[in-house]
């Protein structure tokens, strides 16, 4: 890990985590030594960072300098709590810890009399995760392939039990109740495709890259199914009408 990572990786945990944080639960969120732990500590400090405290007792970041100040109303610091909170049972673990940390800066930078309402909303999700199959892909890097735009190897299994393998341009993910989907415009099949990401059973990143193409695909897939959805709903007014 980079040092830029490391202490980055640091500020997040000192945002997020409540405080005072202890040097061990610092140093394991880090992923570095107790000692390296104190020398980062230090480094921020140098860099301008508030952080009171000392090993033995804990942490606390009062004033980061690396973030402006925001002001947002209750309802808002309260909508995006409560957002964060429910992504625990849409998304898989990465993004889940993509919003706290996210959260945490937001919070870093309101006013004290606004960060106390940040942490103690009112707000609270406690709806069950759905029962949605789990990938057996790295979804760190197919959503890098989304990304970069550059297309990727699969063996996909159908929900008819076929095996396939193409070469796919992944377009976007939809997280649903009972699936994680992938849009993706099929090479093999020249057409768009929609998959279930937990029956692609393997994936290959590869370096054809077909940027800057994403946004008008998506835009013709849309298009398209607009199409077919006016269609779809002309013929059910149509055969309405026949019956009437």
């Amino acid at each position: 890990m980079s040092r830029t990572d490391r202490l980055m990786r640091l500020m997040d945990a000192l945002r997020r985590l409540p405080a005072p944080v202890t040097a061990a639960r610092l140093a394991q969120e880090s992923g570095v030594s107790r000692r390296q732990l104190y020398r980062d500590i230090a480094t921020l400090r140098a860099g301008g960072a508030l952080i009171d405290g000392e090993a033995g007792l804990g942490y606390t970041l009062t004033e980061d300098p690396a973030l402006p100040p925001q002001s947002f109303s209750r309802l808002e610091i309260e909508a995006l709590r409560l957002a964060v909170e429910a992504l625990g049972g849409i998304g898989d673990p990465d993004l889940t810890l993509a919003g706290q940390n996210a959260l945490a800066r937001i919070v870093a930078t309101l006013p004290e009399r606004q960060a106390r309402q940040a942490h103690h909303a009112i707000l609270r999700s406690f709806a069950q995760p759905p029962r949605r199959a789990a990938p057996q892909v790295d979804l760190a890097a197919l959503r890098d392939a989304c990304w970069e735009e550059r297309a990727v190897r699969i063996v996909y299994r159908d929900l008819a039990d076929r095996e396939s393998r193409r070469v796919i341009w992944p377009l976007g993910l939809s997280y649903g109740e009972r699936a994680l989907m992938l849009l993706a415009h099929c090479r093999l099949r020249m057409d768009f495709r929609i998959f279930h990401v937990d029956r692609i059973e393997a994936l290959e990143p590869l370096a054809e890259s077909f940027r800057p193409r994403r946004v008008a695909l998506v835009r013709d897939y849309v298009r398209i199914r607009r199409r077919e959805h006016a269609e779809a709903a002309g013929e059910a007014a149509a055969g309405a009408l026949n019956e009437a």
